[in-house]
């Protein structure tokens, strides 16, 4: 792919680019195909979670919509692996349910929320590459599904309980591997290699080609976004060496006391390359699954060492 083809990552646009009202149609695009419906963003709503720079939080929600029938959209980039990664969904769509709702106001003014995680990591095992969940509520001696009554409007209607519950989509991203069949499929290709196909009709993609564009940045973006690349090279390499080195030393312990010290070891190594890299400890904890306790020794040794050198 030529320079002069080359577009801007998604991770990196959607902090930087997409929440510029002129750009709302290529996030637009993304959700409508993935949806399978079409979507036009009202607003966007603040979150806590965002930051300025890359190590101040990998994980992160990027962007929280509202599109035109007062669903909430949550579109979440997420770089690295984060144990707990399901419970931390689930916490952000019910934090995105009872902010919007007000004290006193009736159930009805409930919003449904759609979650949308785009995963660069690993989680888990599966042979796609999307998955969707929703709630049901079935019967498990017909199984058929609940319907449960509410009043709209002064007359009675039915949903079923998936109409009003939270929907999850994970985006595998790296696990993709296929040559694109589909708008979504051309989606991930993109999401995933930052390449378009130039006859490209897939809804948001024809706006990529207009506005993220790498050679459109100013010297300024460039360098940021250059940095912001190296950055996930250099935490990836880390984080797969450090896992590796790990395991090769509970190899060669050959019994199961090594195999746990590799496992207590991998963990350390990688600990200490986050630390050089400057990430804040609860991320820290989140990818190896230390305590802040044991992540705070590993600090006062490391921080012991070089007064020793000095």
């Amino acid at each position: 792919m030529g320079l002069d083809n080359t577009y801007i990552r998604f991770d990196w646009a959607i902090k930087h680019i997409l929440r510029d009202k002129a750009n709302f149609d290529i996030l637009e695009g993304f959700i409508t195909v993935l949806l399978g419906e079409e979507v036009k963003i009202i607003e966007l709503l603040e979150s806590e979670s965002n930051q300025d720079s890359d190590t101040d939080k990998f994980n992160r929600v990027d962007i929280k919509a509202k599109n035109s029938k007062g669903h909430i959209i949550i579109v979440e980039v997420q770089l690295t692996r984060q144990l707990y990664y399901l419970q931390r969904i689930l916490y952000g769509t019910s934090k995105a349910i009872t902010e919007h709702i007000n004290i006193g106001e009736k159930y009805d003014q409930v919003k449904k929320v759609y979650s949308i995680s785009i995963l660069y990591c690993d989680y888990g095992n599966g042979d796609d590459y999307v998955y969707h969940g929703e709630t049901r509520f079935k019967g498990i001696h017909t199984g058929n599904d609940l319907r449960v009554n509410t009043k709209e409007n002064g007359i009675i209607v039915q949903h079923l309980p998936k109409e009003v519950f939270p929907e999850y989509y994970l985006v595998r991203v790296n696990v993709y591997d296929k040559i694109p069949e589909s708008p979504l499929d051309e989606w991930i290709t993109y999401l995933k290699s930052g390449k378009v196909k130039e006859d490209t009709r897939t809804p948001g993609l024809q706006e990529v080609k207009e506005k993220l564009k790498y050679l459109s940045m100013s010297p300024k973006e460039k360098r940021e976004y250059d940095a912001h690349i190296d950055t996930i090279m250099v935490q990836n390499d880390v984080l797969d060496t450090a896992r590796e080195e790990g395991r090769a030393e509970g190899r060669e312990e050959g019994r199961e006391e090594g195999r746990a010290e590799g496992r207590a070891e991998e963990r350390r190594q990688t600990a200490i390359k986050l630390i050089e890299l400057g990430l804040p400890v609860n991320t820290i904890t989140d990818v190896t699954g230390l305590t802040n306790s044991e992540i705070e020794i590993i600090l006062q040794r490391k921080k012991s060492d070089f007064n020793k050198n000095q």
